[in-house]
């Protein structure tokens, strides 16, 4: 009998919970429930999205808060940047439980969703790995607890498709065995664009729904569910097919548009066609007008955003090809990731833990 396992049922990764676009989108308000901040720290942008009822209705998201820390501190593979990232995640991330409700000694449960031998889906577990438990200290040694440190347990569920349990079915009996006040859910993301790949960490106090990036949309973990404060941390590490393709034909009307605006300029006849050092950027004021991009990609350059992704969709994923796709550094990528966000916990969690020091816990 011929198998029918693929990708999606080996890996749980969920899907971006925030449209970073709707910073962007001009009809974003107050009055229409998300409000929208934005502002940089030590190169990292910041982007606080609150979301009331009226707004979840409107954008398609659950009530609630969403922070995304913006850097390129991990494609860059730069160490001091990584550390700067680590406090700032420390320090947005107390600022979430803040919100929450979450107090000094409450009790905590760090759940890593992915899959561990699936390098892109590993995040989770990997962070587990280096968070600070000391749970089983405050039972078996309180007399060896120091001020500044609260009780937290951390788990690995795994997948369904590894374990044939559903992972919030597991979450909730270990939440109903050991009574934490809080749950910290950190998991891989199946991106929206190219440009987040890696190069985001979104925080959300909304839970998180694993599988939903791949298709294979599985219970969801957060408030609801379980009665207790769930904060979900995560990032993007793969894209879609249809993501890449659209992504680059978006590129290409900038490319144009650049060269259109930009081909009577003298220093353009000083700069070579193609230069492999130079790192190009493209922006919105790049992209043409509707009638440049009808000149260069017919019909297909007049639709819009969400009926180009729809388009390419429904000619890739009949003929199988709706790959998944993540970048040829990924196994260093992932490494220091889990370092940065596992340290971001550490200083959130424990007051205990000195800042400008998070790397050495």
């Amino acid at each position: 009998m011929e198998e029918r396992f693929n990708y999606s049922i080996r890996t749980d990764l969920a899907l971006e919970a925030q449209e970073m676009n709707v910073k962007d989108d001009p009809s974003s308000s107050d009055r229409d429930g998300v409000e929208v901040h934005e502002n940089k720290e030590n190169d990292i942008t910041i982007t606080y999205v609150t979301v009331d009822e009226a707004g979840g209705e409107r954008i398609g998201k659950k009530p609630g808060h969403y922070v995304t820390l913006e850097s390129l501190a991990i494609r860059k593979q730069d160490k001091e940047l990584q550390e700067n990232l680590a406090e700032t995640l420390s320090v947005q991330l107390r600022k979430l439980m803040e919100a929450c409700g979450i107090k000094d000694m409450d009790r905590g449960l760090i759940v890593g969703l992915g899959n561990h031998n699936v390098t892109p889906d590993a995040l989770g577990p990997l962070v587990t790995e280096d968070v600070y438990v000391t749970s089983h200290l405050f039972e078996l040694h309180p007399e060896t607890v120091a001020e500044g440190w609260r009780p937290v347990s951390a788990v690995t569920p795994g997948v369904m498709g590894v374990t044939g349990i559903e992972t919030s079915d597991m979450v909730h009996g270990i939440i109903e065995e050991i009574k934490p006040d809080f749950v910290l859910v950190i998991d891989a993301l199946a991106s929206r664009s190219i440009n987040r790949i890696n190069a985001t960490i979104q925080l959300s106090d909304t839970g998180i729904h694993p599988g939903s990036g791949v298709g294979n949309k599985r219970k969801e973990i957060s408030r609801e569910t379980y009665g207790i404060p769930v904060i979900s941390i995560g990032v993007p590490t793969v894209v879609d097919a249809v993501t890449i393709t659209s992504d680059t034909i978006d590129y290409v009307l900038k490319h144009f548009g650049r060269e259109w605006r930009e081909k009577d300029r003298p220093s353009n006849a000083l700069s070579p066609a193609l230069n492999p050092f130079e790192r190009k950027t493209l922006t919105e004021e790049d992209h043409p007008d509707d009638e440049q991009s009808q000149a260069v990609m017919g019909m297909f350059g007049q639709l819009a955003e969400h009926e180009k992704k729809q388009l390419i969709k429904e000619v890739l994923t009949p003929l199988g090809h709706n790959l998944m796709v993540t970048p040829k550094e990924v196994d260093s990528f992932i490494k220091d990731m889990a370092c940065v966000i596992a340290a971001g916990i550490n200083g959130a969690l424990h007051s205990g833990v000195e800042d400008g020091r998070l790397e050495s816990y």
